[in-house]
């Protein structure tokens, strides 16, 4: 029975993403030349923004020293928070299983949604910061909340709301305790249940813990491990610089069916790159702007930008590192390992067996951030649908419990029903920013204004005339 759902998620999946490629594609080119390609032409501004010392307009001016000190979320937190969910299996396993099924193409592909999809991130954590309502001492928002006030669609929030709680908290978090079972299993030979009880008690400590708490995780564990794993790729490559030639033809030449792929030829490597790449990067999907949301800044804009380079960081870094792991090896072609083990395989045959040990505490480290940071996700939702508690803990005990289950559920169900769950969010989402792009353009060219009258960029609704439903950017009254 599960092996026939199977084969139907698999076709309805190969028929629905043609479509939505397409509107991916069509969506970020569209944000690219409406903001000036903002995603490229920011690097430097992003560096300044993580160093400047922000408040919202309306803190009292009392709290400007030390805004939020105790309470809010700083615009790198924020940022660490959303590339804590981005940053997990799928750039690990994913990555491998991308190369194995659709070939060394498949790597281009994911860079080049991530360079197309760096703008949807920018627009959508934009309207997120726009859009944000208070949350006690923080802030809260995202799609579900840019939906309502702007387009006057709860009905769509809702909906919106729902399918994120799915994603994120259940299907996701399946996915990501399913690949930590497989890394651990077979290394250590820890039961899979057991390895699901204990990532499901380290989670439930955590969560209840709060925002706070989760952006305070997340900014100490995922800088560290990201940066880890990035300079043991940068090793590798080093070592074998020789291979460098080759490995971009390969990539190359896959890419655009010169030389037939490993999964049979362009349609799998463009397929299979897309698909990982925004499982990945989740540029467009209406994710982060939940974590961007949360963030403490004087213009919305300075979130959009942070988060536009979450993706490059995501895609163009750790995503990268394992595809060149895997590809300077040779392990794709010389085993029939798949996802998680394939990594490990490859990692090892580069620096030794204890590669295989390192790959399990990163899988494990990243797993957790990404189980934390999705969590969020889905509360943050909950919080929109209904102020009820009830609902809060009967959503912490179905995410604690769906660790259990993704840790002894079949690996490609698995990762299959995410593809179909992460596709209609994305579509969603993909089409309220396609209408509300007009408002985050006047948000971006206010905030060029001020930089090029070298003013620190200031946010205010009434800077922009008919805006409205935007309670935290309100100009205080005299």
């Amino acid at each position: 029975m599960l092996d026939t759902l199977e084969s139907w998620i698999v076709l309805f999946n190969d028929k629905w993403y043609l479509m939505l490629i397409f509107i991916l594609v069509g969506a970020g080119l569209w944000f690219s030349f409406n903001t000036g390609f903002i995603q490229v032409r920011t690097v430097k501004e992003i560096f300044r923004l993580f160093k400047v010392r922000e408040r919202n307009p309306n803190d009292d001016e009392e709290d400007t020293t030390t805004p939020n000190k105790k309470k809010g979320v700083s615009s790198f937190q924020a940022f660490a928070m959303s590339t804590a969910s981005r940053v997990g299996i799928g750039n690990l396993a994913g990555v491998a299983i991308a190369i194995k099924t659709g070939g060394p193409g498949a790597v281009f592909w994911m860079w080049v949604i991530a360079i197309i999809g760096a703008s949807s991130a920018f627009i959508e954590s934009t309207l997120a910061q726009v859009y944000k309502v208070k949350d006690g001492q923080a802030f809260r928002g995202g799609p579900a909340y840019y939906m309502e006030k702007a387009l006057n669609a709860r009905w769509l929030g809702v909906v919106f709301a729902v399918l994120i709680m799915i994603t994120y908290g259940f299907v996701f978090n399946s996915v990501q305790a399913n690949t930590v079972t497989a890394a651990f299993s077979d290394l250590f030979t820890i039961e899979p249940i057991t390895m699901g009880i204990i990532l499901a008690v380290i989670t439930m400590i955590t969560i209840f813990g709060g925002v706070q708490r989760i952006a305070k995780v997340s900014a100490t564990v995922v800088p560290i491990m990201a940066l880890a794993y990035i300079g043991i790729a940068l090793y590798i490559v080093a070592v074998n610089y020789t291979q460098i030639p080759a490995v971009f033809s390969s990539i190359i030449m896959n890419a655009f069916g010169w030389e037939e792929a490993v999964g049979g030829g362009i349609g799998a490597a463009i397929m299979n790159g897309i698909k990982r790449g925004l499982f990945s990067n989740e540029a467009g999907m209406g994710s982060a702007p939940n974590a961007a949301a949360t963030a403490t800044v004087s213009h919305p804009v300075k979130q959009g930008i942070i988060q536009s380079f979450g993706v490059f960081v995501d895609t163009l870094l750790v995503c990268s590192s394992t595809a060149f792991i895997i590809l300077f090896s040779g392990a794709h072609l010389s085993t029939e390992t798949d996802g998680i083990q394939l990594t490990q395989v490859a990692l090892a045959s580069q620096i030794g067996p204890w590669a295989e040990y390192f790959i399990a505490f990163a899988i494990f480290l990243f797993a957790f951030t990404s189980l934390i940071g999705n969590y969020y996700y889905g509360q943050s939702n909950i919080e929109f649908i209904t102020k009820k508690k009830g609902w809060l803990l009967t959503y912490r005990i179905v995410v604690v419990a769906m660790v259990l289950v993704g840790s002894v559920a079949k690996i490609s169900l698995v990762w299959n029903l995410a593809d179909t769950f992460m596709g209609f969010m994305a579509f969603i989402n993909l089409i309220a920013i396609l209408l509300l792009g007009k408002v985050a353009f006047k948000v971006l060219e206010d905030y060029n204004r001020q930089r090029k009258a070298g003013k620190e960029p200031v946010f205010y609704a009434d800077s922009i005339p008919g805006l409205k439903n935007t309670e935290c950017w309100e100009r205080k009254k005299a």
